[in-house]
């Protein structure tokens, strides 16, 4: 082949390699539960710069040289394995903590820019860095006994932290829950502790109730008492005033009795005392 055809095949394959990329074009859709972050794959001028744009809608971009990036906007919710934390009374605690969080679609291209990877890849990286962290910074303030009287104070203490780490990168935390396990010695504790304060409060119980029963019973024989000394007093009154009312009687009946049928041999206004009375009457 000559030299000058030669040539020729070489430009014509080069003027295919340039203007064929220009002419392929392809297009994708971004709705609205997404953002999307259109980007140039290289670039001949800016060597490591990504240039970024959000985009939205129908968008049209040439494969080769171009590439469109999606991220869902609403809300993502991680569950992360349990990890452990230390007290600073070196009491070693096992957390289990679920993440919901939201990209906030503003920052969504300066999230790709710096990170350039997926969701799923930043929850397992960074994300989960900062999770440990808010727990482990925010476990070291506490005792273990502090830890366990003080849960909800802990974890909204490390929501506070989640929620300026995680922010300011652009990720909005939604809610945050979390489950806090202690060491078995300590469980072990709590356990004997709340066994015995149920204890002692049974005890308690009991002599309380036994307090009243006995109450119960001395009011019953008080009572009891109260009601015999009333009656003994009534029965006294009453053989009292019976004795008063027959003991003028009594005297007579018994002078009759004895009397010997013989009449008396001194008169006098006192001789014959029964006589004298029974004439009075």
């Amino acid at each position: 082949m000559e030299p000058k055809k030669i040539v020729l095949i070489c430009v014509a394959v080069l003027v295919v390699l340039i203007v064929m990329p220009t002419c392929v074009v392809q297009c994708t859709t971004v709705d609205n539960s997404e953002v999307g972050i259109k980007f140039k794959r290289f670039s001949i001028t800016d060597q490591g710069k990504l240039e970024a744009t959000p985009v939205t809608g129908f968008v049209f971009y040439n494969p080769i040289t171009t590439r469109v990036f999606t991220y869902p906007v609403y809300i993502q919710r991680v569950d992360y394995e349990p990890f452990s934390v230390t007290t600073k009374d070196a009491a070693v605690f096992s957390m289990d903590p679920v993440l919901a969080y939201q990209l906030d679609r503003n920052r969504a291209t300066d999230v790709f820019t710096k990170y350039r990877r997926s969701l799923k890849d930043i929850e397992a990286g960074y994300m989960r860095t900062c999770v440990y962290d808010a727990y482990r910074i925010t476990a070291n303030n506490y005792t273990s006994d502090e830890l366990m009287a003080s849960r909800a104070k802990f974890e909204a203490e490390v929501r506070r932290m989640l929620d300026s780490s995680l922010g300011v990168e652009g990720f909005i935390v939604t809610e945050f829950t979390s489950q806090i396990t202690p060491p078995a010695s300590l469980s072990q504790a709590i356990e004997a502790k709340n066994q015995a304060i149920q204890e002692s409060l049974k005890a308690e119980n009991l002599i309380k109730q036994a307090e009243a029963n006995a109450k119960i019973q001395i009011a019953k024989a008080e009572g009891e008492a109260r009601a015999l000394k009333i009656q003994a007093d009534g029965e006294a009154y009453y053989n009292r005033t019976v004795a008063a009312s027959l003991n003028e009687l009594l005297v007579r009946q018994d002078a009759i009795e004895k009397w010997d049928g013989k009449l008396p041999q001194y008169t006098g206004s006192n001789a014959i005392p029964f006589i004298n009375a029974s004439v009075n009457r």
